[in-house]
This record gives C-alpha cells, sequence and structure tokens, in this order.
C-alpha cells in the first residue's frame, strides 16, 4: 500500500500495513487473540495482554462509546484550516481504546459515554481516515 507523504499521514509499517489497508475500504479493524481472546488496538504482530503471537485482524462493529475529548481551536499547519476540530478516545465495543476525530456534532452537545458509530472520511488526495459520528 502506497501511502502519500506529509505531515497529517501516519506512518504505515509492516504492523500496521493491513490495518490502513482495511481503512482504505472503509472496514475498521481490531486485533483479535486466539489464545486469550481479548482484543486490542494499535495492530501489531503480538498480543499486548498475553504476549501470543496467535492474532489476526477482526472486524470491528463501529460502535463507541466517547470516553474523552477536547476541541482545538489552533492547531499548526497544515491542520490549522480545519480548526475548530474535535480529537476524542472512544472505547470500541469490542475494547480497545482508540483516539479520532469526532465529526457531525456541536462540541457542546458531547458528553461522556456518548453513543458513536465509525465513519470514514475521505480526504482532498483519497486517503481514507477513520471518524466517528454520534449515533442516531
Amino acid at each position: 500500500m502506497e501511502i502519500a507523504a506529509g505531515p497529517d499521514r501516519p506512518i504505515v509499517d509492516a504492523d500496521s500495513e493491513a490495518w490502513w489497508a482495511a481503512v482504505q475500504q472503509r472496514k475498521l479493524m481490531v486485533t483479535a487473540c486466539a489464545a486469550c481472546g481479548r482484543k486490542s488496538l494499535y495492530a501489531r504482530p503480538f498480543c499486548p495482554h498475553c504476549w501470543s503471537e496467535d492474532v489476526a485482524l477482526s472486524p470491528a462493529t463501529g460502535r463507541a462509546r466517547l470516553y474523552t475529548w477536547t476541541v482545538v481551536h489552533q492547531n499548526a499547519a497544515p491542520f490549522d484550516s480545519r480548526t475548530p476540530y474535535v480529537v476524542a478516545m472512544v472505547d470500541l465495543e469490542e475494547g480497545p481504546r482508540l483516539m479520532t476525530q469526532l465529526e457531525g456534532c456541536a462540541a457542546d452537545d458531547l458528553r461522556p459515554d456518548l453513543e458513536l458509530t465509525a465513519a470514514f472520511r475521505e480526504d482532498d488526495d483519497g486517503f481514507v481516515v477513520p471518524v466517528f459520528r454520534p449515533l442516531t
């Protein structure tokens, strides 16, 4: 998978390449451990809970709850044109916590445990990024 270089792009390595490839197809995945049954993120070749290497990517439901957030009003280039935006930590239904961006909601409407659903934003260059929106 080829990722455009730039300050607002992830570093895609051998461990995360399959995860980002799934995101480009608008699929959210978690790492599932066959040994202990727990799920984790970020994608890596072992389970951070039991250290087993018997792990594989597994589809996530896309459902989450808001854990915490902050509203960014000012940021360095190239992000300044996107302000204000909401950066959040969300707890996926499968268990892992994910840092993401919230879209489609006013900051005043945010509250802990707000039910969310995964969505996918396509940037101007076609790169797809997972974001979350309130479940309606």
